[in-house]
């Protein structure tokens, strides 16, 4: 009896009769087995296939600099995200959990970010102070 849940994954829930058969056999909640779809996870895998593909065509293109760089780490983050949401639950997981997950790489981002932005002011300051190029 696979019932869709909010998000639409087809996620398998228990029942009435289900249920009571699982209290009854002294099992627990959160012990009772779920199943997903083969159809989610062949999804999946075809995404990450595509994606995976459209990485390899970066390099066989032939692309340079920057636009390389970006796209490879949009495919990577891509297939990175794909993995921790389908793989490993987290797309089943309560939000304050996700969120602990999640948050913490995206601060780092955002630290590393600002340190790029910081780097010429710094190396002009020590130019500027030292008179000669590292």
């Amino acid at each position: 009896m696979a019932e869709a849940t909010a998000n639409g994954l087809g996620q398998n829930t228990l029942h009435g009769t289900q249920a009571h058969d699982a209290a009854a056999a002294g099992i627990a909640p959160a012990e009772v087995h779920q199943e997903h779809p083969i159809k989610l996870y062949l999804v999946v895998w075809v995404w990450l296939f595509i994606l995976s593909a459209c990485s390899y065509l970066v390099d066989y293109v032939g692309l340079q600099g920057y636009l390389r760089w970006s796209l490879i780490l949009i495919f990577m983050m891509l297939k990175a995200g794909l993995i921790v949401a389908v793989f490993m639950h987290m797309a089943w997981e309560r939000l304050a959990l996700t969120y602990a997950i999640i948050l913490p790489p995206i601060l780092v981002l955002v630290f590393v970010a600002m340190m790029v932005f910081e780097s010429e002011y710094t190396l002009i300051t020590r130019t500027l102070f030292f008179g000669t190029e590292p």
